[in-house]
């Protein structure tokens, strides 16, 4: 490959050549990949080909063929990974402006740790997340005198979780994927708190979390059972396979199977 790299940087000329001459020089400058050689998937099932530098590479030959502009109909796990692809993903910043080309490596071990929201009542709703949802209060904090405590939830190994308060904390602000729930003192027995805007009507902003179960229709019908509220059940609407439901704030969670929302989309 460094040869071949070489080549391409000291004669531009290379390009330019007759398509047999290129190919004899990649003969030369590439070798057979290791996965085509020896790999034991390619014994079961055998490699067809695939594209590299313009060029379709074979097990069934050691020569280079010219590229054939077709789809190989090859199992992913038995392809030879290319060094390019001529279509760009969607999530790339060639398909999506605003995406920036490259990652800052001091962001390498960023996580997205928390989304917060405020609750009316801690009784209430950590019932609803433990028990109706299956999560766990990872962390407490209370701040007397601000008046208000603040509760972590998420799925997690109770194994896994310190019994030494410190190491707790510090441990649950690790965690991917948790959410804070924020409780100003007071607000569970005032008769004039009329709740929080969730975001979902007028002026409409925060939307809603999202939890992935391997079966909707089956993680709905227990919720129905418990008395959850829908916003939208796994058949009602346009889109089939996934719900929305209501926690007791009436903020939205959306209930999604990977495979099939993938498949709907």
């Amino acid at each position: 490959m460094a040869c071949l790299t070489r080549s391409l940087h000291r004669s531009p000329s290379f390009l330019s050549r007759p398509v047999a001459s290129v190919h004899r020089q990649l003969s030369r400058s590439i070798p057979s990949p290791p996965l085509l050689q020896s790999s034991p998937l390619a014994a079961a099932a055998p490699f067809r080909s695939t594209t590299f530098w313009g060029v379709t590479l074979s097990n069934q030959s050691s020569k280079l063929k010219p590229l054939q502009y077709r789809e190989e109909k090859v199992p992913l796990q038995h392809r030879f990974v290319a060094m390019a692809s001529s279509e760009a993903p969607l999530e790339s910043s060639a398909k999506t402006p605003g995406v920036a080309d490259t990652v800052d490596p001091e962001t390498q071990e960023y996580i997205m740790q928390q989304t917060m929201y405020r609750i009316k009542d801690p009784k209430v709703s950590l019932d609803f997340y433990t028990r109706v949802l299956g999560m766990r209060l990872l962390k407490r904090f209370d701040f007397p005198s601000a008046k208000f405590s603040l509760y972590f939830v998420g799925y997690a190994d109770p194994k896994e979780i310190p019994d030494d308060p410190v190491q707790r904390g510090i441990w649950t602000f690790r965690q991917r994927g948790t959410v804070e729930l924020t409780h100003n003192w007071g607000t569970e027995s005032d008769p004039n708190f009329k709740g929080y805007h969730n975001g979902n009507t007028d002026p409409k902003g925060y939307g809603h979390i999202g939890l992935s179960v391997p079966d909707v229709y089956k993680a709905c019908e227990r919720f129905e059972k418990l008395g959850v509220e829908f916003v939208k059940t796994p058949d009602g609407g346009s889109m089939k396979g996934l719900a929305f439901i209501k926690d007791p704030d009436g903020y939205w969670i959306e209930i999604l199977n990977a495979e099939n929302i993938t498949k709907s989309s």
